[in-house]
């Protein structure tokens, strides 16, 4: 059975020493497409609130740079949701390990990504990873991230975001993020490889890409991520009044 375990925010900055008197667990949902900012607001909004914070989409990845190690192919049902039942997803200082491994250099690579587009179609992959961050809900207050955090693994979450941006703002996020690793990629390939995956997250039968009804859309083409961490605090702020 899975056993994911939530990352600790870490160092907490001063608005952290007003963490909110949450009675029970409180969860802050950010859905959004690649691109948009929603790992690095979600670790800094937490660090702010003083909440855990729940990457996802790691987890997604996790299982798919295990597949690839393990030459099972992505897109087979049974075997793929056989490894994510088993699978022991831990993080710790910011890296993500599986069944003790540390995956961490592999989960951004362009083969991981484009496996982790396919094994997230996987209806037994789902239901694992959702069942898994579902138990770490219960006992701690988070702030998650990905793509159906505010539709299906919590609907009735406190404060749901969905972020969005330009595509190509998008796309050369990707590509100074790849850089950044030493692999230069072309903008048209990425842009090209983007769309495809956006297309293929919106129009899947399971847990489909879109904002919940009750989420608050951010777009975050023209905003640093300062700007966006705090509008979100403040938000989060006033619902737990």
């Amino acid at each position: 059975m899975m056993a994911p375990v939530i990352e600790n925010s870490g160092r907490r900055s001063n608005s952290a020493l007003f963490a909110i008197p949450y009675s029970l667990p409180m969860i802050v949902t950010i859905d959004g497409p690649a691109g948009t900012g929603k790992s690095t607001t979600a670790r800094q909004l937490a660090t702010r609130l003083g909440f855990d914070y729940l990457d996802t989409g790691a987890m997604y990845r996790a299982v798919a740079a295990e597949c690839l190690s393990r030459g099972i192919d992505p897109a087979e049902i049974a075997p793929v949701g056989e490894l994510a039942q088993s699978l022991v997803i831990t993080f710790d200082e910011g890296r993500t390990f599986a069944d003790g491994k540390d995956v961490t250099g592999e989960l951004r690579t362009a083969e991981t990504t484009q496996a982790a587009s396919l094994i997230a179609q996987n209806p037994d992959v789902r239901r694992a990873l959702i069942d898994a961050q579902r138990l770490i809900a219960d006992e701690h207050n988070i702030v998650c991230e990905g793509r159906d955090q505010g539709t299906v693994a919590f609907p009735h979450a406190e404060c749901k975001f969905f972020l969005t941006a330009d595509p190509e703002v998008r796309a050369c996020r990707r590509q100074q993020e790849l850089a950044a690793q030493g692999t230069h990629v072309p903008l048209a390939t990425l842009l090209a490889e983007q769309t495809a995956r956006d297309e293929r997250d919106a129009n899947r039968q399971i847990a489909p890409l879109r904002p919940a009804d009750d989420a608050q859309v951010i777009d975050t083409t023209n905003c640093d991520i300062n700007e966006v961490v705090t509008r979100l605090e403040s938000i989060v702020r006033t619902r737990s009044t």
